[in-house]
């Protein structure tokens, strides 16, 4: 029986779409290269928990995109955000956080950093200069989100980099909800930019992602060293999807920012909405920071009703059509997601006593969107008007 040919291993083989290198092993060449495998870091391979050459080629493409020299991307925003913290801080240490950060981050500060020993301060989500005012002399790190998860406050995040050059403290900014294509914080003079790049940059609603994007050497070799120690993989498959998001990322971003600044017009404008949670309108408090220091507005905003009973939330949310119910944001579907007055009321610096509904405009055409709130909208009046 004759042998199949394997000629076709001599030939080239080129493609648009990057390889998808998997690998949990690396083999060396020699015993001297095996021994000295940790040399190969940060950069490098010694095992796949650090990733392939597709996680490398994802890496660059971020950094490349973020203005920064160098990214660690890891399993999820969440992983970004503890991995960006945790090699940072220690027992003594003051670490401060804004009161709209993520829940994530929020409960990691206080639930595990805080039994550590580490000090947690919270500041006001819209702080500027006067975070000098709770900066300790044993602050070691500045944790910023632009805007504020769910609220939406914009805090001046050029005055308070200032303020921690000053103190020699570490900044780290959660840069999803612009990007970098609308807000670059590396060349800011931020540390550490956090990316949840299971929103935009997957842009599928399909892959759980994040990543550390700095400029600073030390700190990246800090970085890879929590990734292989905490164990925050990412998948050469995942990121494959990544680097495929990356493709269509800024056409998707265009077109969902354009249609989330008329769907948040319309939204200012409707008898039962009391207030759009949306710094580019420029009813926002944070419209002039806004407009001084992004370059777009994303695809999410909030808002606040006109307070009505339960059961009205439940009759807008219900008969929604094209919004899907649901957390996370950035796809291709538009979603919504309510999160009740309590979570403001626990908050040390709430800019509402009210319940916030948060969505996501995906690439749905916009009057179809309008017209599912509108609908939803009417019905929320309607069982308003029942109880009266």
């Amino acid at each position: 029986m004759e042998k199949p040919s394997l000629a076709y291993l001599s030939q080239p083989f080129r493609s648009l779409s990057p390889g998808v290198f998997r690998a949990s092993t690396i083999v060396f060449d020699s015993y001297e290269d095996f021994i000295g495998r940790k040399a190969r870091q940060p950069d490098g391979y010694s095992y796949g928990l650090n990733g392939t050459p597709t996680n490398r080629e994802l890496e660059a493409r971020i950094a490349e995109l973020e203005g920064a020299a160098h990214c660690v991307v890891v399993s999820s925003g969440q992983a970004a955000l503890v991995a960006s913290v945790l090699p940072f801080v220690k027992g003594g240490d003051h670490l401060l956080i804004s009161d709209a950060c993520y829940g994530g981050l929020k409960a990691f500060a206080h639930e595990w950093l805080a039994r550590l020993g580490v000090e947690i301060g919270v500041y006001p989500a819209d702080v500027g200069a006067d975070i000098a005012n709770v900066v300790k002399a044993n602050t070691r790190m500045i944790c910023i989100e632009s805007p504020g998860t769910i609220s939406m406050e914009m805090p001046d995040v050029p005055a308070i980099i200032e303020v921690a050059r000053s103190h020699g403290i570490l900044t780290m900014m959660d840069n999803t909800w612009a990007s970098p294509l609308a807000f670059r914080p590396i060349e800011r003079g931020i540390d550490l930019s956090v990316q949840a790049a299971t929103k935009f940059i997957g842009g599928h609603s399909d892959l759980l992602m994040g990543m550390v994007s700095t400029s600073n050497f030390k700190l990246y070799e800090q970085l890879r060293e929590a990734q292989a120690t905490i164990g925050l993989a990412a998948s050469a498959d995942d990121c494959f999807l990544a680097l495929r998001g990356l493709q269509t990322f800024r056409l998707r971003f265009a077109e969902q920012e354009k249609n989330t600044l008329e769907v948040a017009h319309w939204l200012e404008e409707h008898p039962v909405v009391d207030s759009v949670l949306f710094a580019p309108l420029e009813s926002h408090s944070g419209h002039a920071v806004w407009k001084r220091d992004f370059e777009g507005s994303g695809c999410l905003l909030s808002f606040v009703l006109r307070p009505g009973p339960e059961e009205a939330l439940a009759a807008f949310f219900n008969s929604l059509r094209t919004f899907s119910i649901g957390a996370s944001w950035g796809g291709t579907h538009s979603l919504i997601a309510f999160y009740p007055a309590s979570i403001q009321r626990a908050r040390k610096f709430p800019p509402t006593d009210q319940p916030i509904i948060r969505i996501s405009i995906g690439l749905e055409s916009v009057e179809q969107l309008i017209d599912d709130l509108d609908q939803g909208l009417s019905q929320y009046s309607a069982h308003c008007n029942k109880v009266r």
